[in-house]
């Protein structure tokens, strides 16, 4: 199984997320989508997967801080326009097993998708 783990590296919740990959023996590799971007195309397919609602993170400052007009109105095509612009509007972590995709991070959740 190929398991890629997204976020950003220095954020909290990433840090959880790789800790308990760590502590459990789970390869993976990181994709830091602040560092290295992220395409439109890895974006659709998460949307298509997961929902774009569950991707973008509107309580987050990078969303926060957007101008009214482009918090306003956001749909599909916005949202993803959105986040590959700026990659911090993504929530973190985003865990894609090949099989599974799982955006944020809950110990119970993971250890379901680990058994």
């Amino acid at each position: 199984m190929s398991i890629t783990l997204y976020g950003i590296k220095n954020c909290d919740t990433m840090v959880k997320a790789r800790r308990w990959l760590d502590a459990k023996g789970i390869g993976y590799t990181f994709h830091d989508y602040k560092a290295s971007g992220i395409t439109q195309d890895i974006l659709e397919d998460w949307a298509a997967r997961i929902g774009w609602e569950t991707l973008i993170n509107r309580s987050g400052q990078t969303f926060r801080k957007l101008p009214d007009e482009d918090r306003a109105d956001v749909d599909e095509a916005k949202a993803l326009r959105l986040m590959q612009a700026q990659p911090s509007m993504i929530r973190r972590p985003v865990l894609d097993t090949g099989e599974k995709l799982v955006a944020g991070f809950k110990p119970e959740i993971y250890e379901s998708l680990f058994k």
